[in-house]
This record gives C-alpha cells, sequence and structure tokens, in this order.
C-alpha cells in the first residue's frame, strides 16, 4: 500500500499544519494557488511559463523550414525571437511569417499571447490592491489586576499611520478535548474580553481576559502542560483602503510567555511600538 501523500497547507500555528492522504493539485485552484505564492515566486512562474510557451511555439515553426522570413534555416534561436515577438505583439518587422503555415500559428500564438497577458496582469493586480492589515501583536501576554481581579491582557498596535473603524477583537483558545473513549481531538474555547471593539483603532489597543472561575487561564501551569494555542483576530474597516481587513495571531503557550506587570504600569501605561521586531513594548 502506497503511503499517503502529505500536503503543508499552512506554517502560521506554531506548528506546521499538514493535510494526509489529499493530493496536492494546484491546476485544480490554479488562481488560488498563485494568488498565495509570493511575488518572487509568481514572477518566477511567470517567467518560466512564457520561456516554455515561446519555445514550443518556436518548435511549431521549425516543422515547416522557411516558415520565417530572414530566419536562418533550421535556426531554434531565431524562431525564439520571433515566438516572443509575436506573443508579445512587438513586431519589429526584421522576422515575418512567410508561409501559409506559419501565419496560422501567429493566429493561434497570437490569441494565446492575449489570454497571458489578461491572466498575469488580473494576478498582479489581485495581488497588489488586495487589503491586508498591519496590526503589530506582542509577543507576550501580560498578567495584571484591573479593580482587585486579575487579568490576562493581550497587546496590539496599528502599525500604519491611519485609522481603523469599529475593530472587534476575538480570543480563541485551541486546547485538546479528550473523550471517554480515549480520542484527543482540538476544541476552540472563545473567550470573552473585557472590552472587544473599538471605535477608532489608531495607536494601540489592550484586550483584557478576566480571570475567573471559568477562566483556562486559573491554572497556568495545567494550561501550558496542554499546550494550547491562543488564537487572537482582529477585523476592522480601513479608511484608507475603504475595505474591511483582517489580522491573525497565533502563539503557542506551551512555554513561559507570561510575565506580570503591576497596576500601576498598567494604570500608566502608553504604547510604543519597536520597528525593529514585531513586538509591542510598554512604558510610561
Amino acid at each position: 500500500m502506497a503511503n499517503p501523500s502529505v500536503h503543508v497547507i499552512d506554517r502560521s500555528f506554531g506548528a506546521v499544519v499538514r493535510t494526509i492522504g489529499l493530493r496536492w493539485r494546484p491546476l485544480h485552484d490554479f488562481y488560488h494557488f498563485l494568488l498565495r505564492r509570493s511575488w518572487s515566486q509568481v514572477f518566477a512562474i511567470a517567467t518560466v511559463a512564457f520561456v516554455f510557451f515561446n519555445a514550443i511555439f518556436a518548435l511549431v515553426y521549425l516543422l515547416q523550414p522557411g516558415s520565417i522570413e530572414h530566419a536562418r534555416p533550421g535556426s531554434f534561436e531565431d524562431a525564439f525571437y520571433f515566438s516572443v515577438q509575436t506573443m508579445a505583439t512587438i513586431g519589429y518587422g526584421v522576422l515575418a511569417p512567410a508561409t501559409r503555415f506559419a501565419h496560422l500559428v501567429v493566429l493561434v500564438e497570437a490569441l494565446f499571447g492575449i489570454f497571458q497577458t489578461a491572466l498575469i496582469t488580473g494576478i498582479v493586480f489581485t495581488k497588489f490592491s488586495r487589503p491586508t492589515a498591519r496590526v503589530l501583536f506582542a509577543d507576550r501576554f501580560v498578567l495584571l489586576r484591573r479593580n482587585g481581579m486579575p487579568h490576562v491582557g493581550f497587546r496590539m498596535a496599528n502599525a500604519r499611520h491611519n485609522l481603523l473603524t469599529e475593530a472587534h477583537v476575538r480570543l480563541n483558545l485551541l486546547v485538546p478535548d479528550r473523550t471517554h473513549e480515549g480520542e484527543v481531538n482540538r476544541r476552540a474555547l472563545e473567550l470573552p474580553l473585557v472590552r472587544d471593539h473599538t471605535p477608532l483603532f489608531a495607536l494601540s489597543f489592550l484586550a483584557l481576559h478576566k480571570i475567573d472561575e471559568a477562566s483556562p487561564f486559573r491554572d497556568l501551569e495545567a494550561l501550558r502542560a496542554d499546550e494550547p494555542l491562543v488564537i487572537l483576530t482582529v477585523s476592522g474597516l480601513d479608511q484608507t483602503y475603504g475595505q474591511e481587513i483582517h489580522a491573525r495571531h497565533v502563539r503557542n503557550q506551551s512555554q513561559r510567555h507570561a510575565i506580570s506587570a503591576s497596576p500601576s504600569l498598567a494604570s500608566g501605561m502608553r504604547s510604543v511600538v519597536t520597528s525593529s521586531q514585531t513586538s509591542v513594548s510598554l512604558a510610561r
């Protein structure tokens, strides 16, 4: 029996998320495949595709000797350059189709070039114009007291010089759920926040979760033993884009990432966004 295929789908959860048994077929959803690639990967794929298809058409031109005027007999280089000029609609006039066969191939290649240019233009425009969020999240959560009650705080800041209106924050904890049959699954716990939205998110925001009897943060040692994932999501309307944007931060809290802050620090803090690293520090 063949080994099931393993495909990496995400690396942002503190561990690599893989699908087992699902075949990797990028051509079945090629548009989504390209949108998920980086800019360098998209340019590399477009360059390879451009060279490959021009080489294919160059070989087609060579099927009939003398089909390209002023080209050296049997020269793949001349046929390739003529294919590039045809597909890119350059047309210097030195190389030209000389036979009916060459004219028919030029017709097909010109039509193919139009669709290729439209596809590349659409991908580039979509990637360039897609709204993105630049929200900086603190690497550690903060333990503090508010009104005599213990709280855990998650700090974040807007890294852009604009306003994010009607920003909503959600805090989820991904913990293992063990059944009576011994099966272990991941269960998402949505934790309530003292204030889960702000009308204007311009500089910083501190999301506070009250540690009560129902909070999983009441026993940090047991929580670390479960190796939970803390998932913090932010959504809001970006006034520059005029569209809703989303930001996500995932932390593995199996290690000792918590730090304690005094009430005076918590009450008199101001946010300082450091440009050298993705973190938000607190200072008076």
